[in-house]
């Protein structure tokens, strides 16, 4: 199979990207405020509630061939991580309105040259449920953010009620043989937070070449987990307690896996929203993420994730630059966003460079 390689060319912004990027960080930081007002403290502008604060380690393989070994997964070494799962909103909701989840990792001590402006010693990877971004590019994000801001105030039981109607027409939909990406962001099923596989949805640098990135869980107890549903009726925060009562007993296992850019056609760099063949381009592992039994939300620890600690896609090594007009967005409006929340709340940013430096 031939694989396209990385050049600064293969991107091409819109002439007015920055101006759409400023209504990006101006709509968000309303919805931010609106949650503020209401819940006495900003939060994360998305992936606000936490389920799980855990460490581990990045093991990445051995032997991969030479479009795989590339950036952080040149040799093969053994790398620690905290990773963060959380729900998609940017505020803190009844597990009644489930939607898309995320899945955010930091790994430690990865060496080799940094994006600019990025000092730790630090690789973020960004993941979320869902092979693709429903938006596609930023005006298309500023357009549907403009609705979700708009929403934000509603009470919670409207939001459910959206929620429910989501997944109900994916299940239509499925029927049919399909889904919709837009439905599934705004109602996503109930399904356990540690049987899910998370995507980085659009495109970044992978050395010589370009990918996008998959963590898809492995073990056999994960497996286990594929017909857990949450009874939301129950447990408003049972995400959580699901995963807190998994990491008790068992340890979660992910292959990290790279899904490799082939076709510029039919995989657009620019628009997150199309869906790249994994008939045409599998995707292949080159690490595996182990994240051992532990507490999964000792309160110390989670202070220091969700209040002090950023996982942004601009903590990259160069290697792995985001790529496309998303990317390009979330490098300024991540950055907008955790600087505003941590002003707001009087705390200051926590920017680690050793696993170290997280509490136990």
């Amino acid at each position: 199979m031939s694989y396209l390689r990385y050049s600064p060319e293969i991107e091409s912004p819109a002439a007015d990207e920055q101006k759409t990027i400023d209504g990006i960080v101006s709509g968000m930081k309303e919805q931010s405020r609106t949650v503020e007002r209401r819940d006495g403290e900003a939060v994360r502008a998305s992936h606000a509630k936490s389920t799980a604060c855990v460490t581990g380690e990045l093991r990445i393989a051995d032997g991969l061939p030479e479009e795989l070994a590339q950036g952080l997964f040149a040799t093969a070494r053994t790398l620690p991580v905290a990773v963060r799962f959380a729900q998609g909103p940017g505020e803190k909701l009844n597990d009644r309105v489930s939607v898309h989840r995320g899945m955010s990792i930091k790994v430690f001590g990865v060496g080799g040259e940094k994006m600019e402006g990025h000092t730790s010693d630090v690789q973020d990877f960004v993941l979320a449920t869902g092979t693709t971004f429903p938006s596609g590019t930023a005006k298309g994000f500023l357009r549907d953010g403009t609705v979700i801001g708009k929403a934000t105030g509603l009470p919670e039981e409207a939001k459910s009620a959206v929620a429910s109607f989501a997944r109900n027409l994916n299940r239509v939909l499925e029927r049919a043989g399909t889904v919709s990406p837009m439905a599934d962001f705004f109602g996503h099923p109930f399904y356990h937070p540690l049987a899910e596989s998370y995507f980085s949805q659009a495109p970044m640098r992978f050395g010589d070449y370009v990918a996008k990135l998959a963590a898809v869980p492995v073990s056999p107890e994960q497996a286990a987990l594929r017909d857990w549903r949450l009874d939301a009726r129950a447990d408003d925060n049972g995400f959580r307690h699901a995963a807190i009562a998994f990491f008790g007993e068992h340890d979660a296992v992910f292959e990290i896996r790279a899904q490799l850019w082939t076709d510029a056609k039919t995989q657009p760099i620019e628009d997150a929203s199309v869906e790249w063949s994994s008939d045409e381009t599998p995707f292949r592992t080159v690490a595996t993420l182990v994240l051992p039994k532990q507490a999964a939300y000792g309160d110390e620890r989670v202070r220091y994730f969700d209040k002090r600690m950023t996982f942004r896609p601009a903590h990259s090594l160069e290697a792995h630059r985001p790529l496309g007009s998303i990317m390009r967005a979330r490098l300024q409006v991540y950055a907008a966003l955790s600087d505003f929340r941590h002003s707001e709340n009087g705390i200051e940013a926590a920017d680690p460079s050793r696993i170290e430096d997280i509490p136990r």
